[in-house]
């Protein structure tokens, strides 16, 4: 049975004396704070007297923190070793945290670069472990085929791929269409408008085609890689498969690698498709220049090299934007916030390595004349 909190506040050797009785816990206090508060309010205790305290909770220690201001190190609680653990472990949450003052200058400049450098540092590192992982696994299903999960793959490329047909495809047409429109006003000026066929089939075939779709992509695909395995990886669902024996990355990975790969240069192409037919039409509109000319000029001064060019980057950005989001997905915390913020990562990830890998791109085929 609970006995009710009280107090005594004595006067022994010219020190203050608090002497708490009964038992100090969330049922038995009461308005002891409140009369507590009163009693100290014109004289802090020196030292506290423990023989008259029954049971001891974290109310009890929060009152005689905050009211009585008592600490760990007030004379007379090291009778009571569990009360004093209580009032350190109570100082130690109510205390407030001091706001940092602001830093400025070069030096809290150079540790953030350096903090950022080590972050870089650590992602990279990631990401090659991430990929060494996905190789071991792709060896483990090459030994063993049987292993290979078609249906997850099957229902991933529908979802990354067929289901993102109709974005690439409008998105390209939109963007073939001007450039026909900029290259039809800025030839005219030259009398050259008939190089605005050679203008769209290599702006289109080369560059923008695998450019927008991978960038769409990144968008839609990484981002949903990223919120799909993080969501599981809150959940322990992660967790639980690898206690079942199933690896995370035979079973998680790997069909979403497969998916992107088999679908990124079907994408590609439609959307390469879908841009020269929009720059066609803008000619045929603009420049009444008929569609079979269009199409003979684009055969014979175009040629098929560019589209090459632009199918042989697909595979390339597929595995990256992939990679990226599944890598962003695993690496999810325990809280929304984490999961926010790697969805964030996924896409911001894959977009700048879309750009750099485009550009380096650019640069080897410059210097193999392609």
């Amino acid at each position: 049975m609970t006995t009710p909190a009280d107090f005594k506040l004595d006067r022994r050797d010219g020190k203050a004396v608090l002497a708490p009785i009964g038992d100090w816990t969330a049922q038995g206090l009461g308005r002891t704070a409140q009369r507590l508060a009163v009693a100290v309010r014109d004289v802090s205790p020196k030292a506290v007297d423990l023989s008259g305290l029954g049971s001891f909770d974290t109310a009890g220690a929060y009152e005689l923190a905050r009211v009585a201001k008592v600490r760990p190190d007030v004379p007379g609680l090291d009778v009571r070793p569990d009360v004093v653990r209580l009032i350190e472990l109570v100082g130690e949450a109510k205390a407030p945290e001091r706001a940092a003052p602001p830093q400025r200058g070069l030096y809290p400049f150079l540790v953030r670069v350096g903090r950022f450098v080590e972050t870089f540092g650590h992602d990279i590192v990631g990401t090659f472990a991430f990929y060494g992982r996905l190789l071991v696994t792709i060896g483990h299903l090459a030994a063993d085929p049987r292993r290979i999960r078609i249906a997850p793959t099957v229902s991933l490329m529908e979802r990354a791929g067929l289901d993102a047909l109709p974005i690439v495809a409008t998105t390209n047409f939109f963007v073939g269409a001007t450039i026909a429109f900029l290259g039809a006003n800025l030839l005219r000026q030259f009398g050259a408008t008939v190089f605005a066929v050679d203008l769209i089939g290599v702006g289109v075939l080369r560059e923008f085609a695998v450019l927008i779709t991978a960038v769409i992509l990144a968008g839609r695909s990484a981002s949903s890689f990223a919120a799909e395995l993080g969501a599981m990886k809150m959940n322990q669902e992660i967790d639980a498969m690898q206690v079942m024996g199933v690896d995370p990355f035979e079973a998680l990975v790997l069909p979403r690698f497969a998916a992107m790969l088999f679908m990124m240069p079907l994408l590609v192409f439609v959307a390469m498709m879908a841009g020269i037919i929009g720059g066609m039409l803008v000619i045929w509109a603009v420049l009444d220049l008929s569609p079979a000319f269009f199409f003979d000029r684009l055969l014979v001064n175009v040629g098929v090299t560019h589209f090459w060019t632009g199918i042989v980057k697909a595979p390339v950005l597929a595995i990256v934007i992939a990679a990226i989001g599944c890598r962003q997905g695993f690496e999810v915390g325990g809280d929304v916030e984490q999961l926010g913020r790697r969805v964030t990562n996924a896409v911001v990830q894959a977009l700048f390595a879309i750009i750099v890998l485009d550009a380096l791109f650019a640069l080897a085929f410059m210097e193999l004349n392609v």
